[in-house]
């Protein structure tokens, strides 16, 4: 067998090698620390946007789990359109069954039963009965899950 030549064998110092692994993990970091600061930011909605353009970007958030950029976009519609009762009853909808995707169920019942309360009014007959259906449903769904943990 032959011998290694030792000119030949490269060491790197102990105090390179801690640095070099100190690198990484502060690399490691600082991209998770971006990566759920991206996930979790604010948005800034512009003032030209339509209440439909609202509504498919906070679709678009929701779809990728961005909750809090999807409620940021419908909480503006509510602001900006107060008085279109489509959008609105629309983003309260949404609002609501966001927070039962988060189990946030507290949040989610008093959302529904405060869209489901505009049903109550005189002039419901202009509200989409779709949404009083979706409600009921999810209230019921809601009901059921608390009824499970408390067995």
């Amino acid at each position: 067998m032959k011998a290694h030549n030792p000119a030949l064998v490269f060491f790197l110092p102990a105090w390179y090698k801690n640095l070099m692994k100190s690198i990484n993990i502060i690399f490691f970091l600082l991209t998770i620390f971006l990566a759920v600061s991206c996930a979790t930011g604010s948005v800034v909605v512009a003032d030209n946007l339509t209440a439909a353009e609202m509504v498919q970007r906070a679709h678009e958030a929701s779809d990728r789990n961005r909750y809090s950029v999807s409620l940021q976009y419908y909480e503006a519609i509510l602001q900006r359109f107060p008085h279109d009762i489509e959008y609105v009853i629309t983003a309260e909808y949404e609002i609501a069954f966001i927070h039962y995707k988060q189990r946030n169920y507290e949040d989610s019942k008093r959302g529904f039963h405060r869209l489901l309360a505009r049903y109550d009014a005189p002039d419901s007959e202009l509200l989409p009965a779709k949404f009083q259906v979706l409600a009921n449903i999810v209230l019921e769904n809601i009901d059921e899950i608390e009824s499970r943990r408390r067995r």
